[in-house]
């Protein structure tokens, strides 16, 4: 008895010559739609699943292969008498090999403006069922899921008469990956256009692999990148490399942190990250300018760093830029000559985000053993309503606008964080401290006398004094801070003493 496949695709990728190779080893095809009329248009020899089940398409292509004709030939399992002995009286051939892939319901949703009745129309329904039937008979029957196994399929057919236990396994496994993944897209989708439930009972995610890494956080740490199998406009997953060697894990950590930071500023900015904290930051009215505030910042650190621009890099920017060491430099694009420039270096990545300035919404998720925090992502900056300065000294225009700079900087540090700033520009940054006078010290040291006039960001509550009284010996003019500690009235006591402005904003900022 001949054998006999099934097959019916979304994706058409090398299903002709697959199906080619099948009829020269002496399979039937049986098949449906689309695939039935590209594989007869291309002289295949194809009976359709209607003539198997004698009982035609309908409901506009919604049944073809849910007949017991088709699903009985997959699940029979050879082995069991009882199940051969069924076929043969119901008058059902077995199927051998099923390959399908679903209809395309990521596709459909990534579409700008697609309505839910399309999306709906895109789910599939006898796809999954046949090639769960399949994979769960993967003992006799093969599936392929993924246009990928064509060959591999063929050539163990060509070598061995038929395709060994081992791969059918490996090919059953694929499909329940699939499908998990196709259902978990659905139900994401779903709840999205319900939009009441935020966090739901059971959190199901699916993410595929972007790349492959040389190792992890360190070199003893295997690692892979996965990336959202939707819309990742705005993101690093994003992001097109230009030049340079592969992203390393560390690098695709710190470069979000670079993104997410220079998505704060609508004006021209340039940010420099080290080990996922801002080193260095400017704002201008030029990218030039900007770059060079950030990296007069702190000369020391942005080496070897991560750069993100929000505007074009251009010829100028390029020729500072190319003067030290920089691990990778993202930006919307660059002009010719800066890529010309930069490029020069062998291992500078270069990577081109046109919509870095787009703000992402969604989850921000941390792996703890055991478990998975998950929480909104920190999108909001301050309440206005909430803005009130506590102090006899009230703020110059000047000061609120570096005030809010430096509460932009402070926002995307490690916790504790402290950070200074003057003129559009950081001039010193404390990150990742166990208490809040230590990250103060540090940021007024990289600051040195910068520090007089300039402005002070603290994410969180000053629990007491001490941190008022470091900016006032360094010279500082202005604070931000959340506010809300039992101990407010002490700061306030100590700004009035020296002069210094302090905003309560009412936010905190806690980043770990």
């Amino acid at each position: 008895m001949a054998k006999r496949a099934l097959i019916s695709v979304s994706d058409k990728t090398g299903i002709v010559e697959f199906a080619k190779e099948l009829v020269a080893l002496g399979f039937e095809i049986l098949s449906t739609g689309g695939t039935q009329k590209a594989l007869a248009d291309a002289g295949i020899a194809v009976t359709g699943v209607s003539e198997v089940t004698g009982f035609p398409e309908c409901l506009d292509g919604r049944v073809k292969t849910l007949h017991p004709k088709i699903h009985a030939g997959i699940l029979a399992m050879r082995s069991n008498p009882a199940h051969m002995e069924s076929l043969k009286e119901l008058g059902v051939e077995t199927i051998d090999l099923v390959a399908i892939n679903l209809y395309p319901f990521r596709q459909t949703i990534v579409k700008e403006g697609v309505a839910l009745a399309e999306a709906i129309e895109n789910i599939d329904i006898g796809g999954p069922t046949m090639i769960r039937a399949a994979a769960k008979n993967y003992q006799d029957v093969a599936v392929i899921v993924d246009p990928a196994d064509y060959a591999r399929v063929i050539a163990e057919y060509k070598e061995k008469g038929d395709v060994s236990a081992e791969t059918k396994f490996e090919l059953a496994y694929k499909v329940f990956e699939h499908t998990s993944s196709y259902d978990t897209l659905i139900a994401a989708y779903l709840r999205e256009q319900i939009g009441k439930e935020k966090f739901p009972k059971v959190l199901s995610l699916t993410y595929e692999k972007a790349q492959e890494m040389r190792y992890g956080e360190n070199p003893h740490q295997a690692a892979v990148f996965y990336k959202e199998m939707t819309d990742v406009g705005g993101t690093l997953a994003g992001a097109k490399q230009l030049h340079g060697k592969e992203l390393s894990f560390n690098n695709i950590n710190d470069t979000n942190g670079a993104i997410e930071l220079v998505k704060e500023f609508e004006e021209p900015a340039v940010v420099a990250v080290k080990h996922t904290n801002p080193c260095g930051v400017g704002t201008a009215n030029n990218i030039y300018d900007a770059y060079l505030r950030a990296y007069e910042s702190d000369p020391v650190s942005i080496f070897g760093g991560i750069i993100a621009a929000n505007r074009e890099i251009d010829k100028k920017t390029a020729e500072k830029i190319h003067e030290i060491f920089i691990e990778i430099v993202i930006a919307p694009s660059f002009s010719k000559e800066a890529f010309d420039i930069l490029s020069q270096k062998k291992n500078i990545r270069l990577l081109e985000l046109p919509d870095i300035s787009r703000k992402v919404a969604g989850y921000d998720m941390k792996k703890v053993l055991g478990g998975l925090l998950v929480q909104e992502r920190d999108t909001q900056l301050y309440d206005p309503a909430d803005w009130k300065c506590v102090t006899k000294a009230q703020p110059t225009e000047a000061q609120i606008k570096d005030l809010i700079f430096a509460w932009k900087v402070v926002k995307h540090t490690k916790s504790n964080a402290i950070a200074l700033a003057k003129d559009g520009m950081s001039i010193g940054v404390g990150p990742g401290q166990t208490n809040r006078i230590i990250p103060t010290q540090v940021a007024i040291q990289y600051a040195g006398d910068r520090a007089k006039g300039a402005v002070m960001a603290s994410d969180a509550f000053f629990p007491f004094p001490d941190c008022v009284q470091a900016a006032a010996e360094a010279g500082i003019a202005a604070i931000i801070q959340p506010g809300g500690s039992k101990n407010d009235q002490l700061s306030i006591d100590e700004c009035d003493k020296h002069g210094i402005a302090m905003i309560f904003c009412g936010m905190r900022h806690f980043r770990h």
